[in-house]
């Protein structure tokens, strides 16, 4: 899962948990993500191994996603497992790869050769319906309903649905929307739905700014100001002073060296800032 490095282990055992038991029909109670950071003669790293904890079992679980149809996809999944082994000897190994391709899944699930018997398990998500997800209706589901099949249904639909649903079933916890959001970019980067899910939240984010008072503020204001010096730039003022009121809001007060950066900021860039506001943890995140 590319960008996992950035993503705190809290996050990725979230993760790790919904996808055993919603896709992997696992029992577990509880999970302990583990370092899987390997190295040899090139870099490379197993998406998410965790010890998983049963009311009777212990165990260690292997999930890796993978988007395209290699040969050598057994031989690798092997070296990771050798890794993991030599890394964690005590414990019994489960693995299972969560293909999301767009072609036929033609990947072999083992090895069979003179003297070498290998298996691992193999989870077609072309054969798992998104709406099956989806009507779970809860945050959970819904985020593992990006690596479902979304059988015909446009990548903008199904993506709007997931986190305009996501910020109903959060309502006020803007934490929880946040840490639902972050899971729901490291499921999708295989598929190359981050760029779009990253549109689809700053959309949200001008929905809900629409419904602040803040925002009417920010636009009488600016709307004045448009009205002596043009539209666009009185389009830019609202846009600034509604991006000072949020960020009071989340962060507290401001200096004046920050307020007056913002105000001279072009709208364009006041855009891109204000829909970094709603998953940001501080105010360096939105000024980036």
């Amino acid at each position: 899962m590319g960008g996992k490095d950035i993503i705190s282990k809290r996050l990725l055992k979230h993760i790790a948990k919904d996808v055993a038991r919603l896709l992997l029909n696992l029992d577990i109670d509880d999970v302990e993500v583990l370092d899987s950071d390997n190295q040899r003669v090139e870099e490379r790293r197993a998406d998410l191994v965790v010890k998983a904890f049963s009311s009777n079992d212990s165990y260690l679980l292997h999930i890796e996603i993978q988007n395209d149809n290699l040969a050598i996809m057994p031989w690798r999944m092997l070296r990771y497992r050798t890794d993991i082994r030599f890394a964690h000897p005590a414990l019994p190994i489960q693995q299972y790869l969560l293909y999301i391709g767009r072609q036929i899944l033609t990947m072999a699930t083992g090895i069979d050769e003179p003297e070498l018997h290998y298996r691992y398990h193999v989870i077609d998500m072309h054969n798992v319906d998104c709406e099956t997800m989806l009507r779970q209706d809860t945050p959970e589901a819904l985020v593992i309903a990006i690596l479902c099949d979304f059988r015909g249904q446009s990548e903008r639909e199904i993506v709007r649905r997931i986190i305009r649903r996501l910020n109903e079933l959060t309502a006020d916890n803007q934490a929880a929307f946040r840490d639902y959001l972050l899971m729901l970019e490291v499921l999708s980067t295989n598929r190359d739905l981050k760029p779009l899910i990253q549109e689809e939240e700053t959309m949200l984010s001008q929905v809900r700014y629409s419904d602040l008072p803040s925002y009417d503020i920010g636009m009488k204001e600016g709307m004045k100001e448009g009205m002596k010096e043009g539209m666009k730039e009185g389009m830019q003022q609202a846009e600034a002073l509604i991006l000072l009121k949020q960020l009071e809001l989340k962060f507290g007060a401001l200096t004046d060296e920050l307020r007056e950066r913002i105000q001279k900021t072009d709208a364009e860039t006041l855009l891109r800032w204000l829909g970094r506001i709603l998953s940001a943890d501080n105010i360096d995140d939105v000024l980036q």
